[in-house]
């Protein structure tokens, strides 16, 4: 008889099918654990909340974020990790508020620039509107968070919290500023801010917008004779090696708005979102902390490091500035009421 004809034998052979058979039961029960699995191992994942803003290493941009994405992701560990971007890293300040429409990052920290996208947020652009951070704090509970955060939100904008940029003065290659005519024919550098750019034409300057990543460089080669920023702006930007003159004209301060995207925001899990708004507004105090001591100890650095520093003539810019207040008042819906309830609450 042909071998392979052969009927098979008892033993292993026979039990061959049902070996298979149990073979595919073990791989299809591993599949279906695994199936089962993947749901779970997906809820888990961490979100990465993208926070992004302009300021350069030792800023109090830098300093604030840093400090709420350690607050916050001690509290959000395993759900959720607050990453930073700074140095423009995302993109400049209009470019990160479009993003943030977009719903491509979670968080931005806008300041001036809010003043393109929301009218009224141009009344931190008058100068001399708020006298000390005490005045801030209640500006902020009376005139910010009823009257402008909802219009922020209609943009698509979700505030989370106001943080700080700080006091502003003057910096430039040409003389010292002592009172607004000292600015004529000086080609300053400005923010995104058309109010900003108004006052210092009120003033006499020649001011431009320009993205902030791009200051130094033109201060550098001259294409820009000065500019203005807060004290942690201009020495974290290292403008004292491009700049000859610093004026402490204290002519605005700004806020810095953490911000949201409203769509992006509301697709955060409600207890997420809660961690994020709670430490961001206890992280407010931190920073007014830092604020103020940068304000002298920066200072100190920047005469050291030979800028040659004037005080201005406070009342002469006062009384140039008092035109923008009108134009501001006129053009703008609910600027007057918002101006007059802030200079209410100075004492």
């Amino acid at each position: 008889m042909n071998p392979m004809l052969e009927k098979p034998q008892s033993g292993g052979a026979r039990k061959a099918p049902g070996t298979r058979r149990g073979a595919l039961a073990a791989v299809a029960a591993l599949a279906l654990a695994g199936a089962t699995a993947l749901p779970s191992a997906a809820s888990a994942q961490e979100i990465e909340i993208k926070l992004g803003h302009v300021g350069n290493p030792g800023s109090l941009f830098q300093i604030s974020a840093d400090e709420f994405a350690r607050r916050a992701n001690a509290k959000l560990a395993g759900k959720a990790k607050v990453t930073v971007f700074g140095s423009s890293q995302l993109g400049s300040d209009k470019q990160m508020i479009q993003k943030l429409k977009l719903g491509t990052i979670h968080l931005a920290l806008p300041s001036t620039v809010m003043t393109s996208e929301v009218d009224l947020f141009g009344i931190f652009e008058m100068p001399y509107l708020v006298a000390d951070r005490a005045h801030m704090g209640r500006i902020e509970k009376d005139v910010f968070w009823p009257m402008l955060a909802p219009e922020a939100e209609k943009k698509g904008l979700q505030v989370v919290a106001v943080w700080e940029n700080g006091y502003r003065h003057i910096t430039n290659n040409k003389r010292a500023i002592s009172k607004p005519e000292d600015l004529k024919g000086i080609k300053l550098r400005t923010p995104n801010g058309k109010w900003r750019v108004r006052m210092f034409q009120e003033y006499g300057a020649n001011p431009s917008p320009m993205k902030f990543s791009e200051v130094f460089t033109a201060l550098q080669t001259g294409v820009m004779d000065g500019q203005e920023n807060p004290f942690t702006q201009i020495w974290s930007a290292k403008f004292q090696e491009v700049q000859k003159y610093l004026s402490l004209s204290g002519h605005v301060y700004t806020p810095a708005y953490l911000t949201a995207g409203a769509s992006k925001w509301n697709s955060l899990p409600a207890d997420i979102r809660q961690v994020l708004e709670d430490t961001a507004r206890e992280t407010q105090g931190y920073v007014y902390e830092v604020a103020t001591k940068q304000e002298v100890e920066l200072l100190d650095k920047l005469k050291a490091a030979g800028m040659q520093v004037n005080r201005v003539d406070q009342k002469s810019f006062v009384d140039a500035s008092k035109a923008i207040y009108s134009d501001f008042s006129k053009e703008v819906k609910g600027a007057k009421e918002a101006i007059d309830k802030a200079i209410a609450l100075r004492n």
